[in-house]
């Protein structure tokens, strides 16, 4: 491979860099793609956004097996689990996708290189351990994610204090898992093991959950979580987590200061976010502009200011989605192929996949109340929504349309409830074709659907809805 010269050399092979990669061979590129793991998919689908998906979806068959059945007339004995199967299970939907990925790398003619990559100069990268080559290249895209970001006084082991790579894999189910974060992975993995038993804990510094999301959504989520068992501890911060024989001691205190106490428990989850992951790639020797967190600063084309070098996904500024990344390494390749490309940040969706799920798109109450913006508010309620009734799934939540109070254009959208992360979809490309909510609630929606209470949302914003 030393003889090679490539058009494109990516760095790391999550889903913005296979995509990118991809993408890139697609058009008529030599490429080449380096990463450390020999199983592509990256972070999200190794160990990851994947992995979390399928016990979130197992351990909610768990708990509808226990709860929900009788409802419909479903009678069963009693329910056991099988962890070690569960478990399995989780693995093998891994292990069949990172094998897709491998096998449209080499329909591609993509080289796949294992090892850990070093930028020696522009259009050159060295790699080692275990391959060792040197790569010649036109240009070099950096798609090397993100690491869960470390906590002062909170020393990872993956056994007993874990980030989200342990709590895939814990042997048994915890007595007691305190979640350090209010976020989507700590939400999302809490959930798994609340379902399967545990009792839950989550500590957040903040006065609230999911700080990017919606207030009022945000509220609604913390209400149906604490039903299912979680207890909250907000404005609450970690100070210090010791392993003992019988578990872990978790220390906290008031976030604005105050008297610490104990909390003891099996196992603490460290999920109070994630940073960008760029060590030993050699960019400060090169020169490469990062901002004071780390993140790499691109321009418009997602070059770095050193001309051929590109960066996208978790390393740059912007939220941390494998769907943002995708995108935006497919624009990257595009532009350095000559089209045209741009993303419109605004209409990127947020999922958290918990039960009920929430997803996001556009702007939130709290921002345009902040902007001085003159909107309209849209809402319409799972309660009255004949499927979600039917189907005697979580009714508690609801579809939320921002509008322009003057022109009816949709500002932004949020939903709380069952397969929300589905149905966010209609509103972000609403959202990009610059849709009014009059657009969405003239357009025919099949009934009976859950996507009928975003029409009805959507009649709230413009005009009246006909079901509540």
């Amino acid at each position: 491979m030393t003889d090679t010269q490539y058009d494109l050399v990516v760095i790391g092979a999550g889903p913005g860099g296979y995509v990118a990669a991809i993408r890139a061979s697609q058009l008529g590129m030599k490429v080449a793609c380096v990463d450390k793991r020999s199983t592509l998919g990256g972070t999200c689908l190794n160990v990851g956004c994947i992995p979390s998906k399928a016990l979130l979806q197992s351990s909610e068959k768990f708990f509808e097996a226990q709860h929900s059945l009788a409802d419909h007339g479903v009678k069963i004995g009693k329910v056991g689990l099988d962890l070690d199967k569960m478990l399995a299970r989780k693995d093998d939907v891994v292990d069949g996708l990172t094998k897709g990925i491998a096998f449209l790398f080499k329909k591609n003619k993509i080289d796949q290189i294992t090892g850990t990559a070093r930028i020696a100069e522009a259009g050159i990268v060295e790699v080692s351990d275990p391959a060792s080559v040197t790569l010649k290249t036109k240009n070099i895209l950096i798609a090397t994610g993100s690491e869960s970001a470390p906590l002062p006084g909170v020393e990872i082991d993956e056994e007993r204090i874990v980030t989200s790579t342990g709590a895939l894999s814990l042997s048994k189910v915890p007595e007691h898992l305190v979640v350090v974060g209010g976020g989507y992975i700590g939400l999302e993995m809490g959930s798994v093991w609340g379902r399967l038993g545990a009792k839950v804990t989550v500590v957040e510094f903040l006065d609230r959950i999911v700080p990017a999301m919606d207030r009022e959504v945000a509220a609604e989520m913390h209400k149906c979580l604490e039903k299912q068992g979680m207890t909250f501890r907000l404005g609450t911060k970690v100070t210090e987590a010791k392993p003992s024989k019988s578990g872990v001691a978790l220390t906290v205190e008031p976030a604005d200061d105050g008297e610490a106490e104990t909390i003891e428990c099996d196992v603490v989850l460290s999920a109070i976010g994630r940073r960008p992951f760029t060590a030993g790639l050699g960019l400060e020797e090169l020169g490469v502009e990062m901002d004071q967190r780390g993140f790499i600063e691109v321009d418009e084309a997602f070059q770095t200011n050193v001309s051929g070098i590109f960066a996208i996904g978790d390393v740059i500024p912007g939220p941390m989605l494998a769907h943002k990344a995708e995108d935006e390494g497919v624009v990257a390749v595009e532009m350095m192929g000559g089209q045209a490309g741009h993303i419109d940040y605004n209409a990127i969706p947020a999922v958290v996949f918990t039960a009920p799920e929430v997803a996001s798109v556009g702007r939130t109450e709290e921002q345009l109340m902040a902007d001085g913006a003159d909107y309209t508010v849209g809402k319409f309620p799972f309660v009255a929504n004949s499927r979600a009734r039917a189907s005697e799934i979580d009714t508690n939540g609801f579809v939320k349309i921002l509008t322009d109070a003057k022109t009816d254009k949709v500002l932004g959208a949020h939903i709380i409830g069952p397969d929300a992360g589905t149905m966010i979809a209609e509103l972000a490309l609403a959202m990009e074709f610059s849709a009014s909510a009059e657009d969405i609630a003239r357009t025919c929606h099949a009934h009976p659907t859950l996507n009928e209470a975003v029409k009805e949302a959507a009649l709230a914003a413009w005009n009246k809805p006909i079901h509540v």
